[in-house]
């Protein structure tokens, strides 16, 4: 069974047992979370979301991806901004999918 989701302002295309990183989630580890913003199910479409359809994943870690590094600079101003980011993220298993 496949769907796709929302979580994060973003879209997850993911079947049971997938394993995938979303934005950040207030949510213990080892918790299961439900998804009720469920945008397809198996072929059924949903206008805008399927009703009744849910996707139930367990909370496995939180960590923070890897460092990026904005770097800005205006040429022959002598403006030099050097700073770091690292985004915060919940890997989730996916357990369920309920149509």
């Amino acid at each position: 069974m496949k769907a796709i989701f929302v979580t994060g302002g973003k879209q997850y295309y993911v079947t049971e047992g997938d394993v995938i990183y979303v934005e950040k989630l207030d949510a213990d580890v080892a918790s299961e979370v439900t998804f009720d913003e469920v945008l397809f199910v198996d072929g059924k479409a949903g206008n805008p979301t399927v009703k009744g359809a849910k996707v139930i994943c367990s909370v496995e870690k939180h960590g923070k991806q890897k460092k990026i590094v904005v770097f800005k600079y205006h040429p022959k101003k002598k403006y030099r901004k050097k700073q770091g980011h690292r985004q915060p993220y919940t890997k989730l298993v996916v357990k369920k999918i309920v149509k």
